[in-house]
């Protein structure tokens, strides 16, 4: 098992209300009036407050070519991890020589050697650190990540991983779609990253954690069928164009709690033996689905409405900050965080304060 020792939520310091940023990308995507309404009415019944952005609002009608935003993400990304790793190690007591595992992950910007690599330079972790550069998990990576570190520090109980995500999704813009995709796109999704610190359970740093940093008990996954163009990406010579298909709640509502009854069962517990539940804030519809699936009260998911109504969706990095938001919690807490992304596939997560 593992130990999750600290979590660092960062964002862009260019901040907007939503209703700013509707009014600005309006103008730009349509001149079609009824268009432009529809837009507003999608936009506003986001429950989206504010949301942080890469470049200063104005800076966007100038982007014209996937170029340009590729090049802006490699600049503009670095700086953010940067600072959430540099956080998270601080909150864990550990060094950046600590580290011996680094997976990474972004969906919405495009290089090699990979952004890892850089960060593992500016920041001087050492040679031989094993790296997991991830692209194409999305929303789902964040939840996919903690799994997939617990994994690797199975096998190496003293170990130190990190788990890196940033995305960029203002930088995906695409101004000559007209899709409803895009329409929801630019109204729910953000700019931000985050970093988790993970030891294995016989490192002395998760010995001294004791109860009040959560353990990883179990993980699962689950590839829903005939989903593939659901959520995701078409890339073209414009950059990432939004695959997002209305039947999603559908999938959730078909195969969602199946998959969580499972994880629960292989730990010997069941949904009312869950007190907190972390849910991936893919959007409104999204949210909605995951209580109706699991039969949960009302106020069950309102953690994940409130970072959703201060952030957007930040795609691979939106759980991490939700998983921020809970904070401490008191020993025997017992939470599921879980996540939704392209292919369709959920990862799910058991965590306990034990």
């Amino acid at each position: 098992m593992s130990r999750i020792l600290a979590v660092a939520p960062v964002l862009p310091e260019n901040v907007h209300e939503q209703h700013e940023i509707t009014a600005e990308l309006g103008a730009r995507l349509t001149g079609d009036r009824a268009a432009r309404s529809v837009l507003e009415r999608v936009h506003a019944a986001s429950g989206i407050k504010t949301r942080h952005l890469a470049l200063p609002l104005s800076r966007y009608a100038e982007l014209d070519s996937f170029s340009e935003t590729n090049a802006l993400f490699i600049e503009l990304a670095l700086p953010l991890v940067e600072r959430a790793v540099s956080i998270a190690l601080r909150e864990s007591g550990l060094r950046v020589e600590d580290v011996d595992h680094l997976f990474f992950t972004t969906v919405t910007g495009v290089q090699a050697p990979s952004l890892d690599a850089m960060l593992a330079t500016s920041l001087g972790f050492r040679s031989d650190l094993k790296r997991v550069p991830s692209f194409g998990l999305g929303c789902v990576a964040g939840a996919a990540g903690i799994a997939r570190v617990s994994d690797y520090l199975a096998g190496h109980p003293t170990g130190v991983a990190l788990l890196v995500s940033v995305e960029l999704c203002s930088l995906t813009l695409q101004w000559s779609d007209q899709s409803m995709a895009n329409v929801v796109g630019t109204g729910i999704f953000g700019d931000g990253a985050a970093a988790v610190v993970m030891t294995g359970d016989a490192h002395p740093a998760a010995v001294a954690a004791g109860a009040s940093r959560p353990r990883v008990i179990g993980s699962r996954s689950a590839l829903y069928p005939d989903s593939s163009e659901m959520i995701g990406w078409q890339i073209g010579s414009t950059g990432f164009t939004l695959m997002l298909a209305a039947g999603v709640p559908a999938l959730i509502d078909g195969h969602f709690a199946a998959g969580v009854d499972a994880l629960l069962a292989e730990a010997g517990i069941g949904r009312s033996d869950v007190d907190r539940w972390i849910a991936h804030p893919g959007g409104p519809r999204i949210l909605e689905s995951f209580t109706a699936a699991l039969n949960l009260p009302p106020a069950a998911l309102d953690t994940s409405w409130e970072v959703m109504a201060r952030t957007g969706n930040l795609s691979s990095a939106a759980v991490l900050h939700v998983l921020a938001a809970v904070g401490d919690q008191t020993a025997g807490t017992r939470a599921v965080l879980f996540a939704l992304g392209p292919g369709v596939t959920a990862e799910l997560v058991l965590l306990e304060w034990s």
